[in-house]
């Protein structure tokens, strides 16, 4: 007489935890399969890094004027000053590390950057939701005004709003203001473009099924659009932020670079810049060129990562 074999049953697969599965999502199948876009969230992650932790990373305190020495001015890179003082990428005329000075200057343009763009947001998501579900009048009136908006140079309306804003504070509280007037001279020269979208796609929330039986069953409509609507319009916001972000951080270093953006206490790259090409002729060409390189390179890689997203967040290119 055979036994038959003691089969033990299949032992259960170990479920993936949800960093797993969040790394095999499809976003980040796409983020993989692209070099450019690893290399861009790479400097992305260098430089804001570098920015965070710049009172630690800083070799100097470029804005405590104790530190300054004239001594040390115009010191080209990779060199030493007459005061015996390491410069990696030069000083500039009133002896301040450029090096320092971009880390702390960056600090400056991503703040205002950031907080421009979730102003902007904050405006356009607003309104282009009240917009796309109340519709007539309402949507008439938002729409027009955006569409005026979007008629003018972005940066020809920051400078308008930084000009009234400069005439209505008093001179005494002009410089203290400077930053948060430039965020929400930003912040409304950017809000048409979250507007526009949000409303289209809205309008096409509002006439699904589950926002009908909301309204039947008697649900708010502030909470609707908060609860419900705007979960499933959020995609399309978050890639217009992410290139808004770069578009920002270029806008404020315009401003910067015309002179009537954050104050000389507190410089961003954009002042940066306007300092160093009063010296470009002259030859001390570093002044200008390290701050305008991390410009270019940081506006670079959020654009970058910016059109990733919209790819990946289209489910047509999957």
């Amino acid at each position: 007489m055979t036994t038959q074999p003691n089969l033990a049953p299949p032992a259960a697969a170990k479920p993936r935890s949800r960093l797993y599965r969040m790394w095999d999502s499809d976003i980040f199948f796409s983020f993989r399969r692209s070099p450019v876009t690893i290399v861009a969230a790479i400097v992305a992650v260098l430089l804001i890094g570098a920015a965070l932790l710049a009172p630690w990373i800083a070799p100097y305190n470029p804005f405590d004027p104790s530190s300054l020495n004239l001594m040390d001015g115009f010191t080209p890179p990779n060199s030493q000053s007459m005061m015996g003082n390491y410069f990696l990428m030069g000083s500039d005329h009133q002896g301040r590390d450029v090096f320092s000075t971009i880390l702390y200057g960056s600090r400056v343009s991503l703040f205002v950057g950031v907080l421009a763009t979730a102003f902007a947001m904050l405006i356009g998501i607003s309104l282009g939701l009240t917009a796309g579900y109340v519709g007539g009048k309402t949507d008439a009136v938002i729409m027009r005004v955006a569409d005026i908006q979007l008629s003018f140079p972005a940066i020809l309306i920051a400078l308008l709003i930084f000009g009234i804003a400069r005439g209505i504070i008093p001179p005494s509280k002009q410089e203290n203001m400077a930053l948060w007037v430039l965020i929400i001279a930003i912040g409304l020269s950017n809000w048409a473009q979250f507007a526009r979208t949000v409303r289209g796609a809205t309008m096409v929330e509002r006439q699904k099924d589950y926002v009908s039986a909301a309204r039947i069953m008697g649900v708010h409509p502030l909470f609707i659009l908060v609860r419900h609507v705007l979960p499933n319009v959020m995609a399309p916001v978050l890639v217009i932020a992410t290139i808004g972000l770069a578009l920002a951080i270029i806008e404020e270093a315009t401003l910067s670079f015309l002179g009537v953006g954050v104050p000389p206490t507190q410089p961003s790259l954009g002042t940066l810049i306007r300092i160093g090409q009063q010296f470009l002729f002259s030859g001390e060409w570093w002044i200008l060129f390290f701050p305008a390189i991390t410009l270019i390179l940081l506006a670079l890689a959020v654009n970058l990562l910016g059109d990733w997203l919209r790819d990946a967040l289209n489910p047509r290119l999957r």
